[in-house]
């Protein structure tokens, strides 16, 4: 398990030796995977740089508002060569998607990520399995490069740090967390507007689909266990898309007497996804690797082949067998 390799200075030098750098970030993309690549995008803008950012999938909307997010790109057809390729909040390859080819299209590679989980895949590495948000070390590296921090990369680190906290409210935000929010705030971060934007507002179909999630919700485990269902047809149903769910399995969480919280969708026909959460110090990251996923303590995903009922049986067992061992 991966604890502290930090290395800015490593790839500050690959940074400074590049001139062509492609930065790219996981599939399913959040908050923090965008916010970093934003914010280094503009950092190596700063230096001189010719940037490229490229994602697997589309921007969630409601982090488009974010500077330079309609220049994140598909890495799908680019036949570009680059000097370097840095990625970002990505715990392992496969987490890059289409983006995989771009470490035979560059000369050298770098990743900047905080998942307890990464097998230190790049030539170079910069991880911190403790970090509580990769744009922690995104601010790092930037200061590392001596990149002056302007109100535009506040947003996007803040971005990155609020929602990988979930909004300064999980256990590991730390101390650090709060020292770099200060600098933030004194270059002029836009607090109250972003916080709306990220954590009180919802789009209609996010809210049609959470009254699916909810409505459907059944307790396990002793009721330690919330667990909730989607299908095609309910995305369907409420003109969502896969990112309008990002989210929902938190209510299952923040239910009392609960411990544990999975949220199951299916995604395409035979492929489920699922989103595990886990109050501390329960830890559901276990439970994810076993299965093929992966993540941090109280917060996870899996991807399962087979039916939404069969796959989500699969994954509760797992949960409830935990539990069990731990009573």
């Amino acid at each position: 398990m991966t604890e502290l390799t930090r290395n800015a200075e490593a790839v500050a030098e690959a940074v400074r030796r590049a001139e062509r750098i492609a930065v790219c970030s996981h599939i399913n993309p959040d908050g923090d995977t965008i916010g970093c690549a934003l914010a280094m995008r503009l950092g190596l803008i700063a230096l001189g740089k010719k940037v490229q950012v490229f994602c697997h999938d589309k921007v969630p909307d409601n982090l488009s508002f974010l500077p330079g997010a309609e220049s994140i790109h598909s890495p799908r057809d680019c036949e570009e060569r680059f000097d370097l390729l840095l990625a970002v909040d990505v715990s392992d390859p496969a987490r890059l998607g289409d983006g995989k080819r771009l470490m035979d299209q560059s000369r050298h590679s770098a990743q900047i990520d905080h998942h307890p989980t990464n097998p230190l895949y790049m030539e170079i590495n910069s991880v911190d399995g403790a970090a509580p948000a990769a744009s922690i070390l995104v601010f790092e590296q930037l200061k590392a490069l001596k990149v002056t921090i302007t109100r535009e990369i506040a947003m996007c680190l803040y971005t990155g740090i609020s929602t990988d906290t979930g909004n300064f409210s999980f256990s590991s935000t730390n101390a650090e967390v709060f020292a770099i929010m200060s600098e933030l705030m004194q270059i002029g971060l836009p607090l109250s507007e972003m916080s709306r934007v990220l954590f009180r507002e919802r789009s209609r179909e996010q809210l049609l689909l959470l009254g699916k999630a909810i409505s459907g919700m059944s307790f396990e485990g002793h009721g330690r266990i919330a667990v909730m269902k989607l299908t095609r047809k309910d995305f369907s149903d409420c003109g969502a898309l896969s990112e309008h769910a990002d989210t929902l399995v938190n209510f299952g969480l923040e239910t009392t007497g609960t411990r544990m919280a999975v949220l199951a969708r299916e995604d395409e026909p035979g492929e489920i996804k699922f989103s595990l959460r886990a109050k501390s110090p329960e830890r559901i990251d276990d439970i994810a690797k076993k299965l093929g996923g992966g993540g941090h303590p109280q917060a996870s995903g899996i991807t399962l082949k087979g039916t939404l009922d069969e796959a989500t049986q699969i994954v509760v067992a797992a949960m409830t067998r935990k539990l069990e061992e731990q009573a």
